[in-house]
């Protein structure tokens, strides 16, 4: 079944995700989105209603960074980068929103380079 009343697959799952996860001030939701050709990140505290930290694929501070023009290696440096803001506002611990994406591929590629850079999962 493609889509279900209008919706797609991934925005199904994405929903059943989030009726289970959500962001709090002590432990924030660290949000994935993939589109074709970008990705974005964005760490939320739910309760507040506030975006903590975000990055994305199209900034060009990302972009210098990666040598290569790889989806995978830009979304490395995404998920690095998301990492160091967050730590930088204080934020250690998150919670990981996968968007109701599968967690292969440039979604793991980020979750990755998160931990790496040192926020918990």
């Amino acid at each position: 079944m493609s889509a279900i009343r209008g919706r797609t697959q991934r925005e199904v799952r994405h929903k059943r995700v989030r009726r289970k996860i959500s962001g709090t001030s002590a432990r924030p939701r660290f949000s994935v989105y993939r589109s074709l050709n970008n990705i974005y990140v964005q760490v939320i505290d739910d309760e507040a209603g506030t975006t903590i930290a975000s990055a994305s694929s199209l900034e060009d501070e990302i972009r210098s960074k990666v040598d290569g023009s790889g989806k995978k290696s830009v979304s490395e440096a995404v998920g690095e980068e998301a990492a160091n803001r967050s730590k930088q506002k204080g934020v250690q611990k998150v919670v990981f929103d996968r968007g109701g994406y599968k967690f292969h591929g440039r979604v793991k590629a980020v979750a990755d380079a998160a931990r790496e850079a040192g926020l918990e999962f």
